[in-house]
């Protein structure tokens, strides 16, 4: 998320977006067109309708509000129009309806958590895995050392080695390929497991928080690009980013009517 390429490119080498005929539009916000998700009861939510604080202590900000999580029907709907993988869809939809309910202006939606998350690991699968029922990746996704070549920054080992089993550089971890510094500091728990990188509920929450940061709002051209390069530095990246989050929403828009 700090070098001037996708992090994932630095993987296995990123495939740029075919050039659209017309550019792509900013990806709808939370609630609107496309960024509306159907919903049903979260599982366990408690008789009060109260939320769940066991695994993220950050409350929602109507302490009064039913828990939700996105209904199978649109999880299917949306997964099979688009090719997101349901369960990768699924991370990236409950990481909006924590933020609707966290940061209501921020306006984070799922095709931006997709479209991230295309660029970076493919939705888990670069490496020939995918994400389990329990969120993880079924095989770890570590990127190439950041040790200022291949066009990253030079970031020597923060954590040593815990999140990405390198002692002398840092190197980006999980689906949506955090650096263990910005991990340090942006990390979720969002499903009371403590918090993975290697966990697409965990990572899908945690990039939705670190886009919103500083009031930002994503529904705005200037918004949206601030929080994409706050991501990765790179132009190139962001218009990888918004191609694939454009066709994703198109895509909803087209199956769900």
């Amino acid at each position: 998320m700090v070098t001037t390429v996708g992090v994932a490119a630095g993987v296995v080498g990123a495939v740029r977006a075919l050039e659209p005929d017309s550019p792509p539009a900013l990806p709808p916000g939370a609630g609107q067109a496309a960024g509306s998700i159907d919903t049903v009861p979260a599982t366990g939510a408690s008789a009060s309708g109260g939320p769940d604080l066991s695994a993220d202590d950050r409350p929602s900000p109507d302490p009064d509000a039913a828990p939700a999580e996105p209904s199978p029907q649109w999880l299917a709907t949306v997964s099979e129009a688009t090719g997101v993988p349901e369960r990768a869809l699924e991370s990236y939809a409950r990481a909006q309806l924590r933020l609707s309910a966290e940061q209501p202006a921020c306006m984070v939606s799922w095709p931006t958590l997709a479209g991230i998350g295309e660029v970076e690991s493919v939705h888990g699968t670069i490496f020939g895995g995918e994400i389990g029922p329990d969120g993880r990746t079924t095989e770890e996704i570590i990127g190439i050392p950041l040790d200022g070549s291949n066009n990253t920054r030079t970031i020597r080992d923060s954590d040593g080695g815990r999140l990405d089993r390198d002692t002398e550089w840092d190197r980006a971890v999980g689906p949506m390929q955090f650096i263990p510094t910005t991990w340090a500091r942006w990390g979720a728990d969002a499903d009371g497991g403590g918090a993975d990188p290697h966990d697409l509920d965990d990572a899908a929450l945690a990039a939705a928080r670190y886009l919103c940061a500083d009031d930002r709002v994503l529904t705005t051209d200037s918004g949206w690009w601030e929080a994409i390069l706050e991501y990765n530095e790179s132009r190139d990246y962001g218009e990888d980013v918004l191609a694939a989050a454009d066709r994703y929403a198109n895509d909803a828009a087209g199956a769900l009517g």
